[in-house]
C-alpha cells in the first residue's frame, strides 16, 4: 500500500469519528433545548390569558382598630382693612402678635404653629355718577370702580398635643377677636401601626373565608394571584366632654364642650386565589 493511499484511509476515518461527533452533540443540544423550552412553557402557560380565564375565587375582609385620639388640629385668620397696605399689616400684625403670645403663654410649641397663608387685597366698589335726564332722554349710566381699601388677611394653623386643653384655647382665641376659627378635627399621631393592625385583621378574615370557600366547593387553593387594599380611613365616634370650665377672671366667655370620641379606623383587602 502506498503513502497516498495510507493518507486516505487516515483521512476517511478522522472525517467519519468527526461527523459521528458532531451528529452526537447536535442530539444532545436539540434535547436540551427542548427540555429548556418545554420548561419555560410550563412555567409561563398563563402568559396572554385573562385571569378570569383561570379558576379563580375572590374573597374580600375587613379589619377595623379603635383608638382615642391625641392631637388636635385647627386654623384660624385674623383680617384687617385700611386705607393703606402698611395701616393694615400694622392692625393684623398688632392682633396677631396678641394671639401668638396667649399661644406660646398656653405652652404650644413653635413647630406647632404655622402660617399657612398671608393675603393682601385691594377691595373696589363699583359707583355710579349722578345721572341728569333732560326731555325724558337719559344717559348712558357711567360707572367706574373706586379702590375701598386694603385687605390683609394671616392663616394659622395650630397643632395641639394635648387635646385636653382644645377648648380653653379655642375660648382663649376667641377672646382676641379673630376673624374665624374652623378645621377643629381630632388625629391620631402614628397611625402607621393602627393601619397595619387592621390591615392584619381583614387579611385573617380573607384567607379562612378563602379556606371555607375551598373546602365547601372541594377544591384547593394554589397560590395568590392578585391583591388590592382600601385602608387608613378614620371615622371619628365622638362623645362628648365630660364638663366645661369658664375662662378668664371675670367668667364672661366659657371653654366649649369639644367631642373627643374615639378614630375607628378600617381597611378593606380584596385577595385573588387561584384553585384546582
Amino acid at each position: 500500500m502506498d503513502k497516498k493511499s495510507l493518507k486516505d484511509i487516515c483521512l476517511g476515518d478522522y472525517a467519519e469519528k468527526l461527523m459521528k461527533i458532531t451528529a452526537l452533540v447536535l442530539v444532545v443540544l436539540t434535547l436540551f433545548l427542548l427540555a429548556k423550552t418545554y420548561g419555560v412553557i410550563k412555567a409561563n402557560k398563563f402568559i396572554g390569558q385573562e385571569i378570569m380565564a383561570r379558576n379563580t375565587i375572590s374573597v374580600t375582609g375587613e379589619g377595623e382598630v379603635s383608638a382615642v385620639p391625641d392631637i388636635a388640629k385647627f386654623s384660624f385668620t385674623v383680617k384687617e382693612e385700611s386705607k393703606t397696605v402698611e395701616e393694615a399689616q400694622a392692625k393684623v400684625t398688632e392682633k396677631m402678635n396678641k394671639v401668638l403670645a396667649f399661644l406660646k403663654e398656653s405652652k404650644i410649641s413653635d413647630k406647632n404653629i404655622k402660617t399657612t397663608g398671608y393675603n393682601i387685597y385691594p377691595r373696589y366698589e363699583w359707583w355710579s355718577k349722578e345721572i341728569i335726564c333732560e326731555g325724558g332722554l337719559c344717559p348712558p349710566t357711567d360707572r367706574q370702580r373706586v379702590l375701598i381699601a386694603y385687605e390683609v388677611s394671616q392663616n394659622i394653623s395650630v397643632e395641639l398635643k394635648d387635646i385636653d386643653k382644645a377648648g380653653e384655647i379655642l375660648a382663649g382665641i376667641g377672646s382676641l377677636e379673630v376673624t374665624n376659627v374652623s378645621g377643629l378635627n381630632f388625629d391620631i399621631d402614628n397611625k402607621d401601626e393602627l393601619e397595619r393592625e387592621a390591615r392584619q385583621i381583614a387579611i385573617e378574615e380573607a384567607k379562612n373565608k378563602a379556606k371555607e370557600l375551598a373546602k365547601d366547593l372541594g377544591v384547593k387553593l394554589v397560590r395568590i394571584i392578585s391583591y388590592s387594599s382600601n385602608e387608613g380611613n378614620i371615622y371619628p365616634q365622638y362623645a362628648v366632654m365630660e364638663k366645661s370650665m369658664a375662662y378668664g377672671m371675670g367668667g364672661d366667655s366659657f371653654v366649649p364642650e369639644i367631642p373627643v370620641g374615639e378614630n375607628e379606623i378600617k381597611s378593606t383587602i380584596y385577595i385573588t386565589y387561584e384553585i384546582k
